[in-house]
């Protein structure tokens, strides 16, 4: 994959993480949820559903040869969040706490800091950029 491709797929996994996990403040708390916790809500095929998006995420990092203990890291996150977020209402607090696709997401960008910290750079300020733009 070349470098715009690995840039690209850097940044989907910035903006889904951040959509499942971040991207809504609670006002006046400064508490931020993503959709995660709020797609759990819906009995049955809520977990299902918000686990396939945390597999999708861990499936794009594959594709920068995240080593297999940062790659079971990440499963294990994801794992956890969906086996405690099967408990009714405790799982969904536990979703909106633990935010196991920002923690994956950290673990990648700690593994390209080492490895490709060139791309790194270019995507910090890439993302920065657009950030200030919205």
């Amino acid at each position: 994959m070349d470098a715009a491709k690995r840039l690209a797929t850097l940044n989907r996994i910035r903006k889904l993480s951040r959509l499942m996990d971040t991207s809504i403040r609670i006002p006046l708390t400064g508490f931020r949820i993503g959709i995660d916790p709020i797609i759990g809500l819906i009995p049955g095929a809520g977990d299902l559903i918000s686990t396939a998006f945390s597999a999708y995420i861990i499936f794009l990092a594959t594709r920068f040869g995240i080593p297999r203990q940062d790659l079971a890291k990440m499963i294990f996150n994801v794992g956890l969040e969906t086996v405690v977020g099967t408990v009714p209402l405790v799982g969904d607090l536990f979703d909106a706490f633990y935010k196991s696709n920002i923690r994956n997401l950290a673990i990648l960008e700690q593994h390209l800091t080492v490895v490709e910290p060139k791309l790194q750079e270019v995507s910090d300020e890439l993302y920065s950029r657009e950030l200030s733009q919205v």
